[in-house]
């Protein structure tokens, strides 16, 4: 029996904004201040209640340090709290699963969908499976405390899959903890909570875009998406990666594309939705949302990028 490798390698996909909310109430539950939460990060506390805002996983990474500023040493406790419902259309898909095995199967194929920084894989060794959580790869500073909480989220979300739980042992450790659980529990059947697969065809949905664009390039669509409003001026969103602009359109040239393609592309694929949903938005709303002056400009440039005027694409 063989279980797959995870779909991710390393931590740095772009990540459902969720997570942060998740932490943001952690620690808003202990007292600390909500907005302190999210310094640096350039998002706002009305950022953590738009459903499809996605996240670059630097962003979640600032607030993860200032979380353990607070609350130092607090991984496995963080990591407690976590249950499948926590995961959006990730964990639908845990509790959708018919058997323990589906269960970790679609969630190593789906990692990117979760909200782990320290990626784990599992292996059947003789009668046992064991789970290794690696956090070799994450930053010093942080990675004794994500390892922690990634290691308990899976221990916490693995038993609360099955009544009683499937027995699993967790081994902490600094650097990479490790669960193992008998290799007879993998056919643990899980009581019926909906369709394997509409769960499934709804998490390959969510993850095919993210996949399509990797590293800079998938940070930068993160991040005007975040900034449409105001325009997202490429300075901004360079400042937020930590570069000048001068060496972010070489980053991006050297991926075959370029900032203003980036835009184009945000801001056609957002306006499509806008104008195909059921609601009737107000083509200077749609206009307003996607960073333009008035509603001719963005006319003239849904022209260029349909052939056709955004009244009569919303038909």
């Amino acid at each position: 029996m063989r279980l797959p490798p995870p779909a991710a390698e390393d931590w740095e996909f772009p990540r459902a904004v969720a997570g942060i909310a998740h932490l943001v109430r952690y620690a808003a539950a202990r007292g600390a201040e909500p907005a302190a939460l999210l310094a640096g990060t350039g998002l706002g506390l009305a950022d953590l209640d738009v459903p499809d805002r996605e996240v670059t996983a630097a962003q979640e990474l600032r607030v993860v340090r200032t979380l353990q500023r607070h609350f130092p040493g607090a991984g496995a406790d963080v990591g407690a709290t976590y249950r499948p419902a926590s995961f959006g259309v990730f964990g639908f898909g845990l509790l959708a699963s018919r058997t323990v095995l589906d269960a970790m199967d679609l969630a190593l194929r789906f990692i990117d969908l979760s909200y782990t920084f320290a990626i784990p894989r599992a292996d059947v060794v003789g009668d046992r499976v064991e789970i290794t959580v690696d956090g070799t790869r994450l930053p010093r500073d942080v990675r004794s405390f994500l390892v922690a909480r990634d290691a308990t989220a899976i221990d916490v979300v693995l038993a609360g899959l099955v009544p009683g739980g499937v027995g699993a042992r967790l081994v902490p450790g600094e650097d990479v903890a490790r669960i193992s659980l008998a290799v007879r529990e993998l056919d643990r059947p899980l009581p019926t909570r909906g369709s394997a697969e509409v769960a499934e065809a709804l998490c390959r949905d969510v993850v095919a875009p993210r996949r399509e664009r990797a590293g800079v390039v998938g940070d930068v669509r993160v991040l005007i998406t975040q900034q449409l409003p105001d325009g997202a001026p490429m300075g901004a969103v360079a400042a937020e990666l930590g570069l000048t602009e001068r060496s972010l359109r070489r980053r991006l040239s050297a991926e075959g594309t370029s900032y203003q393609a980036l835009l184009d592309e945000v801001r056609s694929a957002l306006a499509r939705s806008l104008l195909g949903g059921r609601a009737t938005i107000p083509v200077a709303d749609v206009a307003a949302r996607l960073g333009y002056a008035d509603a001719a400009a963005f006319t003239h440039a849904f022209r260029r990028w349909t052939g056709t005027t955004p009244g009569a694409y919303r038909g």
